[in-house]
């Protein structure tokens, strides 16, 4: 899932790539700066050099009537080159930051770089801390007019993709660099406030209320979510159990039954796709639908955001198939760059589609005849390519459609037992890390025996309709007009929640 598209122009790359003034004169003394972007294809600025980060503890205080972010940030990380300075992506108002313990210069650069001048250089392979203190009011932080943090009734929610961190607090804001977390946030008592993984402690105190979460599994920045709000909060557990935590506000109005009855099928869900793709990765599991009059969700590790307006035509369990999917293909296994991203939604799509197998209303097969005939020669479908679709075109229907169709083409090609074996020994073999739609289909070649690289080439990067004798090996391309399958109308329905 996705939302947001930050895509700089040619003029803004070369200035992003550019090394800053003030790094070049630093760079004659010990160590060197860290880049300011990991460069990434799509998002050069995201991420920064230098360093890996294994943990953040937040700490933070949040009014609604004000919308006041009061926080200090604390990142355990390692040094991997000799640092004179290092970026942190970030866009609020900043008043300290100490480097292992001492106080560091700092200073803002491009949209939301944020770089710190420890006080003596640091060394590779150390192990730093780095405690930052800031305050603002995130709505008002507008990066190319746009901003992340939504403001609802009774609080706040931060749910976007690929950038959400940098309105809330400061990190290394690309998915190759996962860490651990621990969010406490402080809220006025009566008000309730969500984060992922579990909750580890409440407290009250003098009007305000906090709440410990902690995430214990690494986790990419854009998966990291929080929610400050009145919700109605269920529990439960799954048979292995995992405890399954779902929130719902309280003022969903007519949105509400629909909203509630599709998340409350989580643990269901969340059961039947460990036996697709194998044990479930993290240490818990839920979703939460706030008051955001937005349409789309997002696979906001161990606890998926669902807008409100997601389930305006009523209830959507496809879209809560899809991502929860994510848990295991895009959250526990992430891309290496951005560019991969049929790495995460060619799966989550193709899940929609063994779901609808399941439960008898359309095959995989069935739903991988009907998007192809839908869809003529000359349609644009087939001018995206799901396995590198070009930043414009990250979200398009066709990486979700095409992307699913391929690895229907893929199971047909290698046969069940291998593709299902496919599906759960890559994300236990990738368990926590990051990979390319190369390496899964190096990953692919090696569990089936058969050389793939042309087969990938003609389904994922050629803008062009596979040809007839190429489905025909694949999909089976039936004769005649291509029945509707029964589940095809809900599935479309989640194109729009994907933001198409």
């Amino acid at each position: 899932m996705r939302h947001r598209l930050l895509v700089p122009g040619a003029a803004a790359l070369s200035l992003l790539l550019a090394i800053p003034a003030s790094a070049a004169a630093n760079a004659d003394g010990p160590g060197t700066p860290g880049a300011p972007g990991v460069g990434d294809t799509y998002y050069p600025e995201s991420g920064n050099g230098g360093y890996d980060v294994s943990h953040y503890d937040l700490r933070l205080k949040y009014q609604p009537k004000t919308d006041l972010l009061e926080g200090t940030a604390t990142l355990l990380a390692t040094t991997t080159q000799d640092l004179s300075r290092f970026n942190l992506d970030f866009g609020l108002k900043v008043s300290e930051i100490r480097v292992n313990g001492k106080k560091a210069a700092f200073a803002t650069s491009g949209k939301h770089e944020l770089e710190v001048t420890p006080a003596a250089p640091l060394e590779k392979g150390r192990q730093i801390s780095v405690v930052v203190r800031y305050a603002g009011k995130p709505s008002e932080l507008k990066i190319d007019d746009f901003t992340a943090w939504a403001r609802t009734p009774d609080g706040a929610v931060i749910a976007q993709e690929p950038d959400s961190a940098v309105w809330w607090f400061p990190s290394n804001d690309h998915p190759t660099d996962k860490a651990t977390y621990d969010i406490s946030i402080a809220v006025p008592d009566g008000t309730q406030a969500l984060s992922n993984g579990v909750l580890a402690s409440q407290t009250s105190k003098l009007g305000w209320t906090r709440y410990n979460w902690r995430s214990d599994k690494p986790q990419a920045t854009y998966l990291t979510t929080l929610a400050v709000g009145k919700f109605d909060i269920t529990t439960d557990t799954t048979a292995n159990g995992l405890p399954v935590i779902n929130a719902v506000s309280k003022d969903l109005g007519a949105n509400e039954g629909s909203a509630r009855a599709s998340i409350e099928r989580t643990t269901e869900i969340t059961e039947w796709l460990e036996s697709v793709f194998g044990p479930y990765p993290f240490n818990a599991v839920g979703g939460y639908v706030p008051n955001v009059p937005a349409r789309y969700a997002l696979e906001t590790q161990t606890r998926p955001f669902y807008g409100k307006k997601a389930f305006d035509r009523g209830t959507n369990v496809s879209v809560v198939v899809h991502e929860l999917a994510h848990q295991w293909y895009g959250d526990s296994v992430s891309l290496k760059d951005w560019k991969d991203i049929w790495i995460n939604e060619g799966f989550a799509a193709y899940s929609q589609w063994l779901w609808s197998e399941k439960e008898g209303e359309g095959t995989a097969q069935e739903l991988a005849d009907y998007v192809y005939a839908q869809h003529p020669a000359d349609d644009p479908f087939w001018k995206v390519k799901p396995g590198n679709p070009g930043a414009e075109n990250q979200f398009d229907g066709a990486v979700y459609d095409r992307g699913a169709l391929a690895l229907q083409a893929l199971r047909n090609k290698v046969g069940d037992k291998v593709f299902f074996d496919l599906l759960k020994s890559w994300p236990t073999e990738h368990k926590y890390g990051n990979a390319s739609v190369a390496d899964f289909v190096t990953f692919a070649e090696k569990k089936s025996g058969k050389q793939l690289a042309g087969f990938f080439d003609t389904w994922l990067f050629q803008p062009s309709k596979p040809a007839t004798g190429a489905a025909k090996r694949t999909l089976g391309a039936p004769r005649g007009p291509v029945a509707q399958p029964k589940s095809w109308k809900r599935i479309a329905a989640t194109h729009d929640v994907h933001g198409h």
